[in-house]
């Protein structure tokens, strides 16, 4: 499902929309504005790790956490055994998109900021990641230029 997610985090503004006794609304609508953070940690695996390469690739914002585990080879099916087992074989992973090296399995995906949680604060109901993340994106707000909540003086179509 990263797919889908990130392609609506990563949707441009076009335009203002409005109907009649309605409020303002984005085009293409359904979109995520401002300042994005993404948690990782080393149990984001498979498509958390391709959701948070995907994050950073697009430039959607920052990563905060720890290094993704790094598994993203994929299984399709499985091979059955007379003794009605199964066998699951890798079956494709993922390369970058220059064709020179394959990326995140075995690696991981690297944080922007990296906070590693304490254990003892994190059953204690800290936790660490969340709250730097928290603090990065209340300093993004305040560069941040929220969209036009009303639309422009409607023209005078009369003459």
């Amino acid at each position: 499902v990263s797919s889908m997610i990130l392609e609506r985090l990563n949707r441009e503004l076009t335009m203002m929309t409005i109907a009649r006794n309605t409020t303002v609304d984005t085009d293409p609508p359904g979109m995520h504005v401002g300042p994005k953070i993404a948690l990782i940690d080393e149990f984001s695996a498979s498509d958390g790790d391709i959701f948070s390469y995907r994050f950073k690739a697009n430039k959607l914002g920052k990563t905060v956490g720890k290094r993704t585990w790094g598994g993203v080879v994929g299984i399709r099916g499985s091979l059955p055994f007379v003794d009605g087992g199964t066998l699951n074989r890798p079956e494709f992973s993922r390369f970058d998109k220059d064709g020179k090296e394959w990326i995140m399995e075995g690696v991981g995906v690297e944080p922007d900021v990296f906070v590693d949680n304490d254990p003892a604060a994190e059953f204690a109901g800290t936790d660490e990641q969340l709250n730097k993340a928290i603090e990065i994106v209340k300093e993004e707000l305040k560069n941040f230029k929220p969209l036009p909540q009303t639309a422009p003086k409607y023209p005078d179509k009369s003459k």
